[in-house]
C-alpha cells in the first residue's frame, strides 16, 4: 500500500532530538516493515505553542495552497502510483493538520490519525480555530489510533458514525538497545573517561528537553526527590538541552551539589549506549503522554521510577519493570529510587524483566503486524494482509 505520512507537530526529518520526531519515524520504520510505501508528504510544522489565532490562519492558508500542490502532483500520477490512503500522527490543538482532510476529499481516500487528541476546553479560546479544524479531522477519520486509553473517551465524542478507534500501545525497535546493553562495560567505560564519572557509583539517568513548562516542572520534582537521597551514593546523568538548561543547573546543583552530570543533547543513535551505561532511569513525567525515554531505557534493561501520570502506566509496569509513585509526590519519588539503590539485585532483577516487557508488549514486529490489518480493513480491496518484511 502506498502512504502518504505527515507529523504537523514535527516532522521525522527535524533537525532537533524529540520524543515526537522518533515516534514519527518509527511509525514509517513500521509502515515500510508492514511491506507499505511510504511518503513524506509534507514538512511543513504547524506548531502554535502561544495560541495566536492569526498564526493559525497563516497555517491554514499555507496548508492549502500546499494541498493544492499535493493533488495536482498526485492527480498527475498514474492511479497506481497514488496514495491509497493518508495518516496525520500527533494531531492536537497546538498543531492541526490543514493538509490531510482536504488531500483525502478530493482524492477520495482514507484519513487515519494516530495520536490524535480532543480537548473541549479548547472550543473557546486562543486556539479555538486550530480546536475546529482538529475536531472536524478527528470526525472525518476513518481510523483512529490511540497509543493510550486516556484520550479515547475525547474521540469517541467526536469521531464520525463509521470511525474506528484503536488501541496500538507505543512501541520501537529494541535491536540496537539490546545491541548497546551486551556492551554495557564498554559503554559504560567509555562515558566515564568522557564524564569523570565514577564508575563505583550506581548511575541514574534523565531524559528530557530542558525547555520551559512541563518539562522544567519534571526536572523541579527531580531535583526535590533527589534532596533526600545525598546520604547514598549515586551520580545523576542528564541528557537534554534547551533554553531553561541555566535553570535546571541550578536546580539539580543546589539539590545534590557535585552530583549531577549533564550529557548535552545526544542524537537518537548515540542512546543506547547512553541508556545501557546507567543503571536506573528516573522521570517525573509531568503531563507527558507516556514518555518514549522510559520505554528506551527499560529496552537496554533499566528499570524505571516515575510518577504515574496519564501514560505512563501503560509503558511501565509497576513492580515488574519499575515503580511507580503518585504525581508530584516527591517524598514517594526518592523512597522508590532509595529502595532500589540499596537493593541492587531487585534493581538487576527488574531491568532484566524491563527487555522482556518490552519485547512482549511494545516491539516493532507488533506495532507493524497490528497496523498493516486495521490500515488495510480501511482500504477498499485490500482486505488481505501480508507477512512481515524480513529485518535486514
Amino acid at each position: 500500500m502506498h502512504i502518504a505520512f505527515y507529523a504537523p507537530l514535527k516532522a521525522p526529518t527535524h533537525s532537533v532530538p524529540s520524543g515526537d520526531r522518533r515516534v514519527a519515524r518509527l511509525l514509517m520504520q513500521a509502515l515500510e516493515l508492514a511491506g507499505h510505501r511510504v511518503e513524506l508528504a509534507s514538512g511543513m510544522r504547524s506548531l502554535d505553542a502561544a495560541g495566536n489565532p492569526e498564526n493559525q490562519r497563516v497555517f491554514q492558508s499555507i496548508g492549502a495552497a500546499q494541498a493544492k500542490l499535493l493533488l495536482a502532483q498526485w492527480q498527475g500520477r498514474p492511479l497506481g502510483e497514488r496514495p491509497e490512503l493518508w495518516l496525520t500522527y500527533h494531531l492536537y490543538y497546538k498543531a492541526a493538520d490543514w493538509i490531510g482532510p482536504q488531500v483525502c476529499s478530493q482524492l477520495g481516500i482514507p484519513y487515519v490519525a494516530c495520536e490524535a487528541s480532543h480537548a473541549p476546553k479548547r472550543a473557546f479560546g486562543p486556539w479555538q480555530h486550530a480546536h475546529e479544524s482538529v475536531t472536524a479531522a478527528i470526525a472525518q477519520a476513518d481510523l483512529l489510533l490511540a497509543p493510550t486509553s486516556e484520550d479515547i473517551a475525547c474521540l469517541k465524542m467526536v469521531a464520525g458514525a463509521g470511525a474506528r478507534i484503536e488501541r496500538l500501545p507505543p512501541f520501537l525497535d529494541q535491536a540496537p538497545f539490546v545491541e548497546a546493553a551486551l556492551g554495557r562495560t564498554q559503554a559504560r567505560a567509555e562515558l566515564a573517561a568522557a564524564g569523570a564519572l565514577d564508575l563505583s557509583q550506581p548511575w541514574l539517568l534523565a531524559v528530557g528537553m530542558m525547555r520551559p513548562g512541563d518539562k522544567l516542572a519534571s526536572y523541579r520534582e527531580l531535583a526535590s526527590a533527589l534532596e533526600h537521597l545525598l546520604d547514598l551514593s549515586w551520580q545523576l546523568l542528564v541528557v537534554g538541552e534547551g533554553a531553561a538548561r541555566n535553570e535546571v543547573r541550578e536546580l539539580l546543583e543546589r539539590a545534590a551539589p557535585g552530583r549531577a552530570k549533564f550529557l548535552g543533547l545526544r542524537q537518537a543513535e548515540e542512546m543506547p549506549a547512553v541508556y545501557a551505561a546507567a543503571d536506573l532511569c528516573v522521570w517525573p513525567a509531568v503531563n507527558e503522554a507516556y514518555g518514549m525515554a522510559l520505554l528506551e531505557a527499560q529496552a537496554a534493561g533499566l528499570p524505571v521510577v516515575a510518577c504515574a501520570r496519564r501514560g505512563v502506566p501503560e509503558v511501565v509496569r509497576h513492580g515488574e519493570s519499575g515503580l511507580l509513585v503518585p504525581g508530584g509526590d516527591t517524598l514517594a519519588m526518592a523512597f522508590a529510587l532509595r529502595t532500589l539503590l540499596t537493593d541492587p539485585e531487585r534493581m538487576q532483577q527488574m531491568g532484566a524483566a524491563a527487555v522482556s516487557y518490552v519485547r512482549r508488549e511494545h516491539s516493532i514486529d507488533g506495532a507493524a503486524a497490528k497496523l498493516d490489518l486495521l490500515l488495510r480493513q480501511v482500504v477498499p480491496g485490500r482486505t488481505q494482509s501480508v507477512s512481515l518484511q524480513a529485518k535486514p
